[in-house]
């Protein structure tokens, strides 16, 4: 079974073509992708959990 894709902040912030500042700021607030914290401090994003949030945000409109 292949590893899930998972996304750094930098990849999410150019796809969304927003500020790091911007991600952390939504990420405070609770407005961003499920986040996951590595043992060293870095954040990624599950491509999955990525999509599904995208997804989420098309039904809200």
């Amino acid at each position: 079974m292949p590893r899930a894709e998972k996304l750094t902040i930098a990849d999410i912030c150019e796809d969304l073509g927003i500020s790091r500042s911007t991600f952390y700021d939504w990420r405070t607030k609770g407005r961003a992708p499920k986040c996951m914290k590595l043992p060293n401090g870095d954040l990624r994003v599950r491509r999955t959990d990525y999509d599904r949030w995208l997804t989420s945000l098309e039904d809200a409109s």
